[in-house]
Parts: structure tokens; C-alpha cells; sequence
């Protein structure tokens, strides 16, 4: 695919269909399936859900959150993923070196979460859980660079569909497969069972084709400070000092009401009456398929119509949706009030996270893939992280309810910005498809 990428177009209904039928389509799936298997496992709900059926308070489990924060912080090492391959696998090629890496130490990291007792012995949880973190982050950042290096712009909503399709099945089985095998077998056959998983993304990475590096249309430097220095001077050389910001602050604060309370998600489950099992079902089954609908969604309404206006839909769909959780803290243990909830919320999850890659695909200069692409999806999660790491605190000074109406309350700063931004953004666009190559 990498090497007819510039000879074929991939607008419009037909292109969507073309993207889909490519070999590289499905190895997205599964790289998607490889990065989405430990996040819930590592950075988010399982994890939560683990901690607090082992009995730790809120406000404990809010804190251990924090570990995750390499998932955050990916930028920081990106540079050195697109300057270099990993020395000890680098006959694999410079993405796929990474890649075979990453996937291994994740596999280890839930072995070993798996033989670790989260109340006994805290310390090693932590220190696993960084390391997972750490590894997961490094995968994530190698495989957006694969997908962006494999296709061009016009096909990154599909492809970004496709990804996030695998990425969604491997959160049904972090989430929903890992909670039914706690409820049944406990937590130890739960994660070894997730680690054992690990192995279907690592075959693909060593059956997988290297993308076709993309032409540098800039002279590298070769010294380790130019490595680092270059990614970010090209983003605000290509878009200025104001709007580069700008747009930094949209994309940390996109997701804000989303990742703000996705800490609590567990525990609230748990606290409103729900089993294991009712919040696998619901959550991490029903939801994850509501997510595939909305991610599905996006990626043929960006195809459409463009990702400014999809911008507006998704921002005010994500905060609008924090609002159905009222419905479950004023009907505790009523299961449909969980179905209506977690439909609305997953729904526009997956059709914002969408809109949001394709965006940030289309922000990327393709000199420096990875360290660009990371420090966008960072700033994506990182305010909200950082936010949820106080959460519990919040919750228990205040209300569930109380934190779910603040929560949709923080989409006005990303209105706000979105409507200083709009016109440069339609100005982009018409770039985009005045430029964008046809089929040959």
C-alpha cells in the first residue's frame, strides 16, 4: 500500500471502500488490537475496578493512576523512534524494531501485575504499572507513525476507523474479557490470560511489511539535540507561533470531560450496585460495540464532510454524553439507566476519538511522524489525566452527580477556541484537497 499511496485516492465513498480492502487495513486492526489490550489493564478502568474490589479508597486509587503517566508524556522519547531503530531488533526495520519491543515488554509487565498483590505490596504494583505504561506508550506513538507513513491524508479517517476498530476489540477484552475472568478465576488467570494475548500483535509485527520511510523534504541534523530540537521548531514553523498554541490547547482540551472522569468510571460502577459481570456486560461489551458504531461514524462523516465541522459535533457530543451518567446516580442498580448512560457516552467516544486522529493526522509533518503525532495524542490526555488523578477527592467532597455536571461544563474553553480557529481551519482544508493526488 505504501508504495501506490501517492498514485491512488481514497475519497469519497469509493476511497473509504478502498481503504478498508487494503492488507494493511487488517494489520491496523491488529496493531489497534495490540495498543487497546493493555490500556484498561494499565491506565484506566480494569485496573481501577481491581483496586477497589481489593478495598483501597478513592482517593489511593486516584493517586496510583498517576503511574500511567508515560502514556502522557510519549513525546518526550518519540524523536528517537523516527531518527533510529532499536539496535538489538533493528534488522526488523525502524518502525517494526520498536514495535516487536514495545509489544514484549508489555506482555511481561501484565505477567507480572498478575503475580502482584495490589495490597500487600503497593510498591511493585507502581513500579510495573510505570513499566507497562511505558512500553504501552511506546507502541502507541510506533504504530500512529506506521498508519500515517502507509497512506495519505485522505485516507487517514478510514484508516483511522480501521485502527480504532482493533483498538476498541482489544479494549473488549482488557475490559469486559479481563472482568468475567476475575469474577470466575480471579485476577492472577485474568492478566496472565491478557499477557498471553500480546502474542497476536507481536506475530504481526514480525510478519508485517516496513513502511516506505517518507521523502524528507527537510535536512536533518545529526547530532541527539537536532533529533529532539527539529519536530518541535517544524510544527510552529509550519503553522506559526499563535495558531501552533492554539491548537495545542484545542487538542488538550478535546477529550477533557472524557479522560476527566474515566478514573471514577469503575469505582461509580461499583458503587452504584453493579457486579463484575453487570460492568463487563454493559461497560465493556455493550459499550465497547456503541464505541465500533460511533468510531465508524466518524470515520466516514470526516471522509464527507470534512474534520472542522465533525470538530464541533464530536466536542459538544463528548461533554453532552457526561450528562447521561445522571441518569445512573439518580437510578443506583437500574440496569437500564446503565445501558442509556454508557450508550451515549461510548457512542460519541468513538466518533470524537476519530475525528480527533484525523485531525491531528492532518496537523503531522511526515519528517517527523512519531514525535509530532505523540506530542498531539499526549496533549490529548494529559490535562485530563492529570485531572483525574484528583477526582476521587472531588467525588467524595461533593457527589457523583455533582462531578458529572462540572465535568460537561469544561467544553466552553474548546468552543471557544474552535470558534477563534475556525476560518484558519477551512482555509486548511481547501489546502488539503487541492493538493490531495487522484487515482492514477
Amino acid at each position: 500500500m505504501s508504495a501506490a499511496a501517492g498514485k491512488v485516492s481514497y475519497k469519497g465513498w469509493a476511497g473509504i471502500k478502498r481503504a478498508f480492502a487494503t492488507p494493511s487495513a487488517f494489520t491496523l486492526l491488529v496493531m489497534g488490537f495490540g495498543s487497546g489490550l493493555p490500556f484498561l489493564l494499565i491506565a484506566s478502568m480494569t485496573l481501577s475496578t481491581r483496586l477497589r474490589d481489593v478495598g483501597l479508597d478513592l482517593g489511593s486509587i486516584g493517586l496510583i493512576s498517576l503511574a500511567s503517566f508515560f502514556y502522557l508524556l510519549k513525546f518526550a522519547w518519540a524523536p528517537l523512534l523516527d531518527r533510529y531503530a532499536f539496535p538489538l531488533t533493528a534488522f526488523l526495520g525502524r518502525r517494526r524494531s520498536w514495535l516487536l519491543v514495545s509489544q514484549l515488554l508489555v506482555g511481561l509487565s501484565l505477567a507480572a501485575l498478575a503475580l502482584t498483590t495490589p495490597g500487600a505490596d503497593v510498591t511493585a504494583l507502581v513500579i510495573w504499572v510505570l513499566i507497562g505504561s511505558f512500553a504501552g506508550a511506546t507502541q502507541d506513538s510506533v504504530v500512529d507513525a506506521y498508519r500515517i507513513e502507509i497512506a495519505p491524508a485522505s485516507a487517514q479517517a478510514a484508516l483511522a476507523a480501521t485502527y480504532t476498530l482493533g483498538y476498541r476489540f482489544g479494549l473488549i477484552v482488557g475490559g469486559a474479557g479481563a472482568l468475567y475472568i476475575a469474577d470466575f478465576q480471579g485476577w492472577m488467570p485474568s492478566y496472565l490470560w491478557m499477557a498471553a494475548l500480546m502474542l497476536i500483535p507481536i506475530a504481526t509485527t514480525l510478519l508485517a511489511p516496513e513502511p516506505v520511510a517518507p521523502e524528507a523534504t527537510v535536512v536533518r541534523r545529526i547530532d541527539f539535540i537536532g533529533a529532539f530540537w527539529q519536530p518541535f521548531s517544524s510544527y510552529f514553523r509550519h503553522n506559526g507561533m499563535v495558531l501552533g498554541l492554539v491548537l495545542l490547547l484545542f487538542v488538550g482540551l478535546f477529550k477533557f470531560p472524557d479522560q476527566v472522569i474515566g478514573v471514577m468510571a469503575g469505582p461509580f460502577y461499583l458503587d452504584s450496585g453493579f457486579s463484575k459481570s453487570d460492568i463487563a456486560t454493559v461497560s465493556k461489551l455493550f459499550g465497547i460495540w456503541m464505541g465500533i458504531a460511533g468510531a465508524f461514524a466518524g470515520g466516514v462523516a470526516v471522509a464527507a464532510f470534512g474534520f472542522r465541522r465533525m470538530l464541533l459535533v464530536a466536542a459538544l457530543g463528548v461533554a453532552l454524553s457526561n450528562l447521561a451518567f445522571l441518569l445512573m446516580a439518580h437510578h443506583p442498580s437500574e440496569l437500564w439507566a446503565f445501558y442509556a448512560a454508557i450508550a451515549a457516552d461510548n457512542l460519541f467516544q468513538g466518533f470524537a476519538g476519530v475525528v480527533l486522529i484525523a485531525f491531528m493526522s492532518a496537523l503531522t509533518d511526515r519528517n517527523f511522524t512519531a514525535t509530532q503525532f505523540a506530542l498531539l495524542v499526549s496533549l490529548a490526555n494529559l490535562p485530563g489525566k492529570f485531572a483525574g488523578g484528583v477526582s476521587g477527592y472531588l467525588v467524595e467532597a461533593t457527589s457523583y452527580a455533582t462531578f458529572f455536571t462540572l465535568s460537561a461544563l469544561t467544553v466552553v474553553p474548546t468552543l471557544l477556541l474552535l470558534a477563534w480557529m475556525w476560518r484558519r481551519l477551512q482555509d486548511r482544508e481547501q489546502h488539503r484537497d487541492r493538493t490531495e493526488p487522484e487515482a492514477a
